[in-house]
C-alpha cells in the first residue's frame, strides 16, 4: 500500500476589512487603521490667533460664550498660535487699573492668566509684515501672524473686524465668533462679553 504523507494546513491569515465604513478622524477609525497595518493620517488642528480682548474673556472674565473656545483650547482641538509681543502686551493689559478688581472677583492673579498663556499657546516667531495693513498700529501683529499661519483670526476689536473682506481674499477669516461650532467653520457666529482696548 502506497503512504501518503500528511501536509499540515498553515493557517491562513484573514485578509484586512476594510469594507466597512470609518472615519479616519476618530479614535476608533484610527485605531482600525492602525490594527490594519496601515498609517493613521495626521490630523492637523485648526490654527487659531487670539487679540488680547479674546484671551480676557477665555482666561479672566468667565465669559459664557467663550468657553466653548476655551474647552476646544484644553482639549487640544485648536492650535492657538501667538507671539511674545502678543504675551507682552496681555501682561501689560491685565496690570490696567481697571482689570485689577476683575481678576479680584475670579480670585485670579496675572501670574495665573499668563501661565494659562503659557500652557495653552504656542509661541512663534514675530511674522513679517502682511498685504494688508490695520488702522491700529497695535493689532497689525495679530493680522501678520494669523497670515503667516493661515489661522483663524478671533478678534473684538472694530479695526480688525473692519478687515474681515480684505483679509478673506488672502483666504483669513476674521470673525468675533467664539461658538465652538463656528471657529470649526459651520458658519454660526456669537458675540458678547467685555473689551479692554489695549
Amino acid at each position: 500500500m502506497q503512504m501518503q504523507n500528511s501536509v499540515r494546513a498553515e493557517p491562513v491569515e484573514a485578509a484586512p476589512d476594510l469594507k466597512q465604513p470609518y472615519d479616519p478622524s476618530t479614535s476608533s477609525g484610527q485605531a482600525k487603521l492602525r490594527a490594519n497595518g496601515l498609517v493613521v493620517p495626521e490630523m492637523r488642528c485648526q490654527p487659531v490667533v487670539l487679540d488680547t480682548n479674546i484671551v480676557l474673556d477665555v482666561f479672566v472674565f468667565n465669559d459664557a460664550a467663550a468657553q466653548p473656545l476655551r474647552q476646544a483650547l484644553e482639549a487640544g482641538e485648536l492650535d492657538w498660535l501667538a507671539t511674545q509681543p502678543m504675551r507682552d502686551e496681555l501682561e501689560r493689559v491685565l496690570a490696567y487699573p481697571q482689570i485689577a478688581p476683575r481678576l479680584a472677583f475670579y480670585q485670579l492673579s496675572a501670574e495665573e492668566v499668563l501661565a494659562a498663556f503659557d500652557r495653552h499657546a504656542h509661541l512663534q516667531e514675530v511674522a513679517t509684515k502682511a498685504a494688508v495693513t490695520c488702522s491700529d498700529s497695535d493689532d497689525q501683529k495679530f493680522i501678520d501672524l494669523a497670515v503667516a499661519g493661515q489661522a483663524l483670526l478671533l478678534s473684538k476689536d472694530r479695526h480688525v473686524l473692519s478687515m474681515a473682506r480684505r483679509l478673506g481674499k488672502l483666504g483669513i477669516s476674521a470673525r468675533s465668533a467664539m461658538a465652538i461650532d463656528g471657529l470649526l467653520g459651520s458658519g454660526r457666529a456669537s458675540s458678547g462679553g467685555h473689551s479692554t482696548s489695549a
